[in-house]
């Protein structure tokens, strides 16, 4: 059985999850005033796949029979350098992320919560992937510096990303 300790966790998380939506979506706006709407297009979509994130808490919440409760959320940060600068706050998010799936993982281990644990582990591995994406576009906009049509084809290519829930 659950205990009122994991399903706040869960709720927590779920709520962090719908923040990381919102966070994106102040990224997403952060670009498109500064005209690129490529890069704003990638964070559209992954505000959207973090509002799939929080529904998969959701779900999960409820399945157990337990209540999923929403709650306030901080406003995110709205101001940023660069986009560079964008992307470097957006890894350090997703680091937080990994944190709190990994304390709430633990959490689920130490009670012997087989079905949580189980849940958990598509986060987990989903975190690696997040952090991968982050830090391998850090790298790639720290090599192009002042390159101004390496930035540009990059924004091309981050600009026909899309998010799709069935392949998730």
């Amino acid at each position: 059985m659950i205990t009122k300790e994991l399903v706040e966790g869960l709720n927590d998380q779920m709520n962090y999850e719908f923040y990381s939506a919102h966070a994106y979506l102040a990224t997403a706006a952060y670009c498109s005033a500064e005209g690129f709407d490529g890069f704003a297009t990638f964070f559209l979509a992954q505000a959207e796949e973090e509002r799939f994130h929080g529904m998969k808490f959701y779900n999960f919440i409820n399945d157990l029979g337990e209540r999923a409760t929403v709650t306030n959320m901080p406003t995110p940060n709205n101001e940023f350098n660069s986009v560079l600068d964008s992307f470097e706050k957006s890894l350090k998010h997703e680091k937080e992320v990994t944190r709190r799936i990994y304390k709430l993982a633990d959490m689920a281990m130490d009670q012997r919560e087989h079905a949580t644990m189980t849940f958990l582990n598509w986060f987990i591995e989903e975190q690696v992937e997040e952090e991968a994406t982050f830090d391998n576009l850090i790298q790639k906009l720290e090599r192009i510096e002042n390159d101004s049509n390496a930035f540009y084809m990059l924004e091309a290519e981050l600009g026909k990303r899309s998010f799709d829930a069935n392949e998730n």
